[in-house]
């Protein structure tokens, strides 16, 4: 009897710490989790420029080969490597002795041909004289009239030899004849170069204005032709390397759309447009690849969120959106990205709060706690 009565005392005692951890279970599985901390950004509604993005190249709108006209000595160079150059600068001088004492010759030949010309012209005057008193024939006159002639035709071409030796003088100064910018010299002091010889003297292109050429889709010609009627199309062009749209003070050069293609690529299904830039601070340059973006129009009230604050998902594009300290998943439509700013057609409105920063670690009505972002601070 005292034996049941022990085993059913330690029976009762078991049943009761039993009891006991599975009553404790709940406190500790109920205990809250931490607020998740993210950064977050309001949707606002504003006016976003319409545009049309694409890669474009910087193009010149004009580039001379600088080559020398006669053959000599180069005797100076009067400008450096890469240096900007005005229309008419003197660049490159070749040896003119040679021909200045060409045109020397020229111009002493010109003289005795004159003193020809003003001593026939003597004899014809008096000749004429005998002729009119009967002391001379008709045929003798004729004569002395024809050496007039003769004398005036090698004076004209005296002078023209004259001219030309001129001309050959001065094209040993050889200038620019365009503003631009030199590029490297490819042929220095001392050398001898030869009259349009296939190697040029030195390249200079024209940086300022400037073109930037690029392709869009072929479904934007015909509203890029709209709104081209209605007035110039601004175009922005941002180098690479350059900072983003938000703060690229001084680094976005801005110009107008100056020519459509009169075709599109039918291997691309592109068509390619051109615009023109003022270029003065330098910004552009020949060769190099930009971000080319038209401005179509302007859009009203548009919602706008930052493009980090999308993320995407099995069914499409979604945001977090925080409300009351809890996280929302959002399915959103988007209707373009612009840059740092993505522009939403359907799912949010403005006033309400997107998380740009902790989406990885959320799940939808997950807790949140709102920290500043460390880069606005």
């Amino acid at each position: 009897m005292v034996s049941l009565a022990l085993l059913a005392a330690i029976g009762l005692a078991a049943c009761g710490d039993k009891g006991g951890g599975t009553a404790a279970a709940p406190d500790k599985k109920g205990k809250e989790s931490p607020a998740i901390p993210v950064v977050v950004a309001p949707v606002i509604a504003q006016t976003v420029p319409l545009k049309i993005q694409a890669i474009g190249n910087v193009e010149v709108q004009n580039t001379v080969s600088i080559k020398s006209r006669l053959d000599g000595q180069i005797v100076k160079v009067s400008f450096r490597d890469g240096q900007d150059i005005i229309k008419g600068q003197p660049l490159f001088e070749i040896d003119p002795r040679p021909l200045q004492a060409q045109l020397l010759q020229a111009q002493a030949a010109l003289a005795r041909d004159k003193a020809q010309l003003d001593r026939a012209r003597a004899q014809e005057e008096r000749y004429k004289d005998l002729l009119q008193k009967g002391f001379v024939s008709q045929d003798a006159y004729a004569q002395f009239h024809t050496n007039v002639d003769t004398a005036a035709a090698t004076v004209r071409a005296n002078e023209a030899a004259v001219e030309n030796a001129r001309l050959q003088t001065e094209y040993t100064l050889i200038r620019s004849p365009i503003e631009g910018r030199a590029g490297k010299i490819l042929i220095q002091e001392g050398n001898l170069v030869k009259a349009n010889d296939t190697v040029s003297l030195v390249v200079i292109n024209q940086i300022a204005p400037i073109y930037v050429s690029f392709a869009v889709p072929e479904q934007y010609l015909g509203v890029i032709r709209k709104y081209m009627a209605a007035g110039k199309l601004v175009v922005e062009a941002l180098p690479p390397g350059a900072p983003g749209a938000a703060d690229a003070a001084g680094t976005v050069a801005t110009g107008t759309l100056a020519f459509i293609d009169n075709t599109v690529d039918a291997t691309t299904g592109t068509v390619r447009l051109r615009a023109t830039f003022p270029n003065r601070d330098r910004t552009l340059w020949p060769g190099q690849f930009v971000t080319a973006s038209v401005t179509l129009n302007e859009q009203q009230n548009a919602i706008v969120v930052p493009s980090q604050a999308v993320q995407t998902g099995p069914k499409g594009q979604y945001v977090y959106v925080v409300k009351a300290g809890v996280a929302d998943m959002r399915e959103i439509a988007i209707e373009r990205v612009d840059g740092a700013q993505t522009v939403v057609a359907k799912g949010l409105a403005a006033g309400e709060q997107v998380v740009t920063t902790g989406q990885s670690r959320l799940v939808p009505g997950i807790k949140v706690s709102i920290k500043q972002d460390a880069k606005k601070s």
